[in-house]
């Protein structure tokens, strides 16, 4: 008599199916420096530790579910309604819970490849399939190609400028170009998370959009503002869009801690300039070295650098150990700026590629 067979156990949906997993970089210890997940070099900003201890007595209690000291706070600091404002653990997870609230199965959303590695996973979970188009040799997003590739089935645009991984921003000219082309039922994401490090007088200015419905930008606290253990970001879109991006979050997602020392942060605007600008001098001057060396950079306007060796991905990240950076298999390595002395010790090691290379 043939032996029963085990009954099937429970199985995840169908659209897990290909969803890869997001990579982290290595983490910093004794023997890495790391430059490889676009940290901030700095420690929090003044202030921000105390207010944030603070809150450490308290998380017997759940945190306001309403966010309201944070909406309050930006509200101030962007000069927008409250309303406008959603929350989340870090601008990919608003962009998590937006995809849920206005993309599903059967719907498309168009973005820019390469570009943020979560845009696939988070277009894959919602069930919606992802349209990824080319970007330029050098790094920049095809906004004509990403317009031709927009179809009825299309709910979501992503533009991310500056770009992650390569650098280049979006110009402003160009954004609103292809805004007009847009049909108006299509969300165009501006995701801004490097915004901070700009300094390009032509990159877009996704605030100043904001009069477009269709319009949402993603704002984050984990890279200027050197909240990344945190995780807290936000989307501003018009009342609606904010008000489905707030429903499809998991309630108290933002906890008080983060809450606190977000809150605090903006309140040290002149400190986190100079901590920007002295992060942007250093991009400069790496940017710098590296094309002296021979390297072809792309430009950036974030806080990190890309190097497009393509099929040597793997094989330069293994090689510049212990200096930490990300790979792209296949396509090139991201380095992120960091204190001077990780930045000399990366160049030191760049230099020695080229020699064997």
């Amino acid at each position: 008599m043939a032996p029963a067979s085990t009954p099937p156990g429970p199985q995840p949906r169908p659209t897990l199916e290909g969803v890869p997993a997001y990579r982290a970089g290595r983490p910093a210890g004794s023997d890495v420096l790391k430059l490889s997940s676009n940290e901030n070099p700095f420690g929090p900003l003044p202030g921000v530790v105390e207010k944030a201890a603070a809150e450490l007595a308290r998380v017997n209690r759940y945190p306001d579910a309403g966010v309201t000291r944070l909406y309050d706070a930006l509200a101030a600091h962007h000069a927008q309604p409250a309303d406008r404002f959603a929350a989340g653990t870090g601008s990919v997870a608003v962009l998590f819970s937006l995809l849920e609230a206005f993309a599903g199965p059967g719907d498309e959303v168009v973005h820019a490849w390469r570009s943020f590695e979560a845009y696939p996973i988070g277009i894959r979970l919602s069930g919606a399939t992802a349209v990824p188009v080319p970007v330029r040799a050098d790094g920049t997003h095809d906004l004509d190609a990403m317009a031709a590739a927009v179809t009825e089935r299309t709910k979501v645009v992503i533009v991310c400028t500056p770009n992650n991984p390569t650098g280049p921003v979006v110009t402003h000219d160009a954004l609103v170009r292809f805004l007009a082309d847009l049909p108006s039922h299509v969300l165009c994401v501006v995701d801004e998370a490097y915004v901070e490090f700009v300094r390009d007088p032509s990159a877009a200015r996704g605030l100043d959009l904001l009069d477009r419905p269709n319009v949402v930008v993603l704002r984050t606290f984990s890279k200027a503002y050197g909240l990344a253990g945190l995780r807290v970001g936000f989307a501003i879109a018009t009342p609606d869009v904010a008000g489905a991006v707030r429903r499809a979050t998991a309630p108290f997602s933002v906890t008080d801690v983060a809450q606190a020392a977000a809150v605090a942060s903006l309140d040290a605007r002149a400190e986190l300039d100079e901590r920007v600008d002295a992060i942007v001098a250093e991009r400069v001057a790496v940017v710098g070295a590296l094309r002296a060396q021979g390297w072809q950079v792309p430009d950036t306007e974030a806080n990190f650098v890309w190097l497009p060796v393509g099929d040597d991905a793997l094989d330069l990240a293994e090689t510049f150990h212990p200096v930490s950076v990300r790979p792209f298999a296949g396509d090139g390595v991201r380095v992120t700026i960091g204190a001077p002395e990780a930045n000399a010790r990366l160049l030191d090691l760049a230099a020695r590629w080229l020699t064997t290379h």
